[in-house]
């Protein structure tokens, strides 16, 4: 039976004195960082740790660093609601699985209690309040740094040995096996264990009994309590911004997609019809809309009636296709043409325009519309056609900015599109381009959005806490600025892999092509990789160049950069536990063939060509565990196309390791 009741909840009867606060996701992550950053830089004999996520694809994260918090300790318990392969173990740590259903799932905790310091972060997720409408026909708008928690963050003891306790109790509902392990870290830290005599068999927390806490006691070191406001409040000013975000990004995203769908093109290799333009279109914006009716066609301003062939409708309501709508006595529609606007009426009851017009009542009573958007389609000024939507019912409905600038937006992508189907016999090379432009563009923004800002923040913050803090100590100004120097030099290579691109593509590169062996440039490469990363995070390297190889002709700093960033890009996706391989072997013409191989994630057989493409990322440019720009692979392509060379991909599939080949032209 699954415990139903909330930690927070708990922690909070136990400490009436406590009072939560508001905390956003990012804030939150810097304090748990910062807690396992204090444990690992301890020097206390084995302290007590216990995080509890709220799903295993949050832990998985996080995976790593337990690893390493656990070379610490032997008392580090990790709790999570499993979704795939998540479960009771004692590897590397004790594993914790909670049912899924209760309160756990909910709620985001970490414990840290050593023989000198203890600190305790208790919260639960709140409710969104940036909400965006779902569509089954659109992508999920991201909403993650939106996400806020309610909770109880402290350095003080007693509150912290409160807190470990109610979750040791989880712990012991789940592996009662570990209860000898338990009480060993009860006894080294003073943890008193709850009364259960009473409340075996309930759901609630059994009561604690402690001596009274002082509430002036209840703080935390006034400079991270600092820097914590500093967070938040700049949280709370990026959730404005988050909002219209969202909206322009569900708008942008709907745009796309019937652009997209615009775009496919038939079997036969011609573009869509302009029927079928209209078909998807007025499916797509009824679905984003959430009319009763929508109806888009083709209509010119000199044409006298229309006959409707495509239309969206919500369950209940009456369809229009086949019948034929009056377009010169129309007055909505005479009007409409003069100011090449749209027309928005609220109320069909209250609006002169349709109270006058005996035809337009006609129209309402027939169709049942109360509420009425008509939106002209126009290329450079030539009406080509018209979108409507109605809303059906006894209220009105309100038409907002957001509404009518996204049919206009979508009357604009069907204007050009129909002229696009009228003059072009084939678009699909032309459509191509288009939709890779697209894509980069959207990387481009993501990824430099995501890999400036996140650094930039970081050196913001670490600049202005050694600005207005002068007495601050001698270490942590020593973390500040490492801290900071760290994130610029991310910034200078991100800025020069661009720079680097785009002089290999611009052509304004100068080759010194030289007759040099390749182990040499293998060394050089290797001896890169491993003075800028950490020993303890890369895979074991092995190289097996045969030295009886024949020289090789290439520019030499070039071939070693591009070895590099082959090896970069297999450490990046390898564990510390795996192997990377560099072998070279002649093709038996006048080029050899270098290998690259791993044993880390490999790559989807659909995906070894693009993964040399621009800005192209596995998990998408905001959603990943590794960092980087994804132009590695880009330059790599790039160096081995200037000696006519080739470069390509081999992988298994998924978690079975990967493989990169690429040639080097040798001397003749």
């Amino acid at each position: 039976m699954s415990n139903l009741t909330s930690v927070l909840s708990d922690l909070l009867v136990a400490v009436p004195q406590l009072r939560p606060q508001v905390y956003f996701k990012a804030s939150l992550t810097a304090l748990s960082h910062a807690m396992e950053d204090q444990v690992l830089a301890s020097t206390s004999d084995q302290p007590l740790l216990i995080a509890s996520f709220q799903r295993e694809r949050f832990y998985r994260q996080e995976a790593h660093r337990y690893k390493r918090l656990a070379r610490q300790t032997n008392q580090v318990y990790v709790l999570a609601a499993p979704e795939t392969d998540f479960t009771n173990a004692s590897e590397y740590y004790e594993t914790i699985a909670f049912d899924p259903t209760e309160s756990l799932s909910q709620e985001w905790h970490l414990v840290a209690i050593g023989q000198n310091y203890s600190t305790c972060l208790i919260c639960r997720e709140r409710p969104s309040i940036v909400q965006i409408k779902p569509s089954p026909h659109l992508p999920a708008v991201d909403m993650d740094p939106t996400r806020q928690f309610e909770g109880i963050w402290t350095s003080e003891r007693q509150i912290s040995c409160i807190a470990a306790e109610l979750l040791l109790q989880r712990i012991l509902h789940y592996r009662p096996e570990l209860a000898p392990k338990i009480e060993l870290a009860r006894d080294r830290f003073g943890i008193f264990p709850q009364r259960r005599s009473s409340a075996k068999k309930s759901k609630t927390a059994a009561p604690i009994t402690l001596p009274s806490l002082d509430p002036a006691a209840i703080d935390t070191n006034p400079f991270v309590q600092r820097l914590v406001t500093y967070l938040q409040a700049g949280q709370y000013k990026l959730l404005k911004a988050y909002r219209s975000i969202a909206a322009q990004e569900r708008k942008e995203r709907l745009i796309n997609s019937i652009t997209a769908a615009i775009r496919k093109g038939s079997a036969t290799g011609l573009p869509l019809h302009p029927q079928e333009i209209l078909k998807v279109a007025v499916r797509e914006l009824g679905i984003a809309l959430a009319a009763c009716r929508c109806l888009i066609y083709r209509a010119q301003a000199n044409d006298d009636r229309v006959a409707i062939a495509h239309e969206y409708l919500q369950p209940g309501v009456s369809s229009v296709v086949g019948k034929v709508m009056p377009l010169q006595k129309n007055p909505l529609f005479q009007e409409m043409t003069c100011q090449q606007g749209s027309i928005c009426i609220v109320d069909t009851q209250t609006d002169t325009r349709v109270t006058d017009s005996p035809l337009l009542q006609q129209l309402v009573k027939q169709l049942d519309i109360r509420s009425w958007l008509l939106m002209p389609v126009l290329y450079q000024g030539k009406l080509l056609g018209i979108v409507e939507s109605h809303y059906c019912g006894s209220q009105p409905h309100q038409w907002t900015a957001d509404e009518t600038s996204l049919v206009e937006a979508i009357a604009t992508q069907v204007g050009a599109a129909l002229i696009q189907a009228e003059a072009y016999a084939n678009l699909e090379d032309l459509n191509q381009q288009l939709e890779a432009l697209d894509r980069t563009r959207s990387n481009l923004i993501a990824i430099t959005g995501h890999e400036l800002r996140t650094p930039l923040s970081t050196i913001q913050v670490c600049l202005e806490s050694l600005a207005t803090e002068p007495d601050m100590p001698l270490e942590l100004r020593q973390v500040m600025l490492s801290t900071a120097l760290t994130d610029s030099e991310r910034m200078r290579k991100l800025v020069q892999d661009f720079l680097t691109l785009s002089n290999l593509e611009s052509g304004r590169v100068e080759w010194h092509p030289e007759t040099l062996p390749l182990d040499e440039c293998v060394e050089l490469a290797l001896s890169r990789v491993r003075t800028r990363s950490n020993p303890e995070d890369l895979p074991q390297i092995v190289s097996t160049i045969p030295v009886q190889l024949p020289l090789i002709r290439v520019d030499g700093d070039w071939l070693v950069e591009l070895i590099a960033k082959l090896l970069d890009n297999a450490c990046k996706f390898t564990p510390p536990t795996g192997q990377i391989a560099i072998a070279a072997r002649t093709n038996g013409g006048t080029t050899l063939e270098v290998t690259v191989s791993d044993t880390g994630r490999g790559i989807e057989p659909n995906r070894l060509e693009i993964v040399f493409d621009r800005f192209y990322q596995e998990e998408g440019a905001l959603r990943r565990t590794a960092g980087g720009t994804g132009l590695g692979l880009a330059i790599c392509r790039q160096i081995v196309n200037s000696w006519n060379g080739k470069i390509w991909a081999e992988s298994a599939g998924k978690d079975k390791g990967s493989t990169f080949h690429f040639t080097i032209p040798t001397v003749e």
